[in-house]
């Protein structure tokens, strides 16, 4: 046999040896139960990625979680499993993520079903379906209620967090979308693309107490301002934004992007699909699909236009880190919020670039959720 053979057979034999010696019950070289045992990542600041998050594209980051790490330059962390599969055994477009943090659970909504995931072992708690789908939901400041819009169907689902039980059904007009759930807990907005108004429901209640509007045309994506004052909102049609007052119900005003033309759109068949406030609510971020672009408005009336951002594809939606930092358009960009600068674009694992319009930032402390941000860009200034 020459050296070379004989080398390496000796290197195979030590190999086999090796992978006898951990995979028997031996005491020689048992494995060490961490190894088998799936945890939070270490205490630290991450932005959780739900996927497919735009339609059920797999090219943009594949189906799960994919976390990453905010102080670390957000560096990818790892891929949580997930189910949200439709019958035919292919994953689901995700509609929605949000956090509960008493529940230390995150929540995933495709077109067909609701998953709560717990957020130390990682693993599905449960997985139910809802008679007319799932939309993009929100969580309670107390974490144990959701409202949970059908899939563009005329109503909403009150659910109980921690089991997933209906609490209450809600009726609108025709197709159930956005929602948000104030900072105060008081009240829940409720976004019917079929409608110009603007639903407002009582927490206490679970009924529709006041409706704001009318809008230009049916309302898109949407936020409000930490004291629950003003709703800025995309409606139908419009490159821009519309502002509307919380306490009067009535519309204050109608700003149309300046400098840039409409035109066709590879998705949600509107120009602007994505608004969000700075935390400090001093900026608006605007999307614009056909021209690739994030725009920004001064918050503060007359809404000033201040800037606009290239992006490498179409935006959905928009995001920002709860300190205010860094901006997250859907198309995967990390931006600087103060210098404007893209920082980086989110990969995943393969060094993949990462779109999706479902993510939600979340502190960790001792394999446990702490704090958790919100999938819409909302305004956190409460007093």
């Amino acid at each position: 046999m020459n050296p070379y053979m004989k080398a390496k057979n000796i290197y195979f034999l030590a190999l086999l040896f090796a992978v006898v010696m951990v995979t028997t019950a031996g005491t020689t070289m048992p494995l060490s139960k961490h190894a088998l045992k799936v945890e939070a990542p270490p205490s630290g600041h991450y932005l959780y990625v739900a996927v497919p998050g735009i339609r059920n594209y797999l090219g943009y980051g594949g189906h799960g979680i994919l976390v990453f790490d905010i102080d670390n330059n957000h560096k990818f962390v790892k891929r949580i499993k997930t189910q949200g599969l439709n019958k035919n055994g292919t994953p689901s477009n995700v509609k929605g993520v949000a956090v509960s943090v008493p529940l230390n659970s995150i929540y995933v909504s495709t077109i067909e079903s609701l998953q709560r995931i717990d957020l130390t072992t990682e693993k599905v708690v449960w997985e139910r379906t809802y008679e007319g789908g799932c939309d993009r939901m929100s969580i309670s400041p107390d974490g144990r209620t959701m409202y949970l819009p059908s899939f563009e169907k005329d109503f909403w689902n009150v659910v109980d967090c921690e089991k997933g039980d209906i609490i209450a059904k809600i009726q609108v007009v025709r197709r159930a979308h956005n929602t948000v759930y104030a900072p105060s807990g008081e009240h829940v907005y409720m976004a019917d693309i079929a409608s110009p108004y603007l639903h407002v429901a009582d927490t206490k209640t679970h009924t529709i107490v006041k409706k704001i509007g009318p809008f230009g045309e049916g309302i898109r994506p949407f936020t409000i301002n930490g004291k629950e004052t003003l709703v800025f909102v995309n409606v139908d049609g419009l490159l821009g934004f519309e502002v509307g007052d919380l306490n009067t119900g009535k519309v204050l005003n109608r700003i149309v992007v300046e400098g840039w033309e409409k035109g066709d759109v590879r998705r949600h068949g509107n120009p602007s699909h994505g608004i969000g406030l700075t935390p400090d609510e001093k900026e608006l971020w605007v999307s614009d699909g056909h021209n690739m672009r994030m725009h920004v408005f001064s918050a503060v009336a007359p809404y000033q236009q201040l800037t606009t951002i290239p992006l490498q594809d179409m935006p959905g939606w928009v995001t920002f880190s709860m300190d205010g930092k860094y901006a997250y358009p859907s198309s995967g960009e990390v931006i600087d919020v103060k210098t404007r600068k893209i920082l980086l674009t989110l990969q995943d694992e393969f060094y993949n670039n990462v779109s999706s319009e479902k993510m939600v930032e979340v502190h960790i402390d001792g394999n446990k959720v702490v704090k958790a941000g919100d999938q819409f860009g909302l305004g956190r200034v409460m007093k």
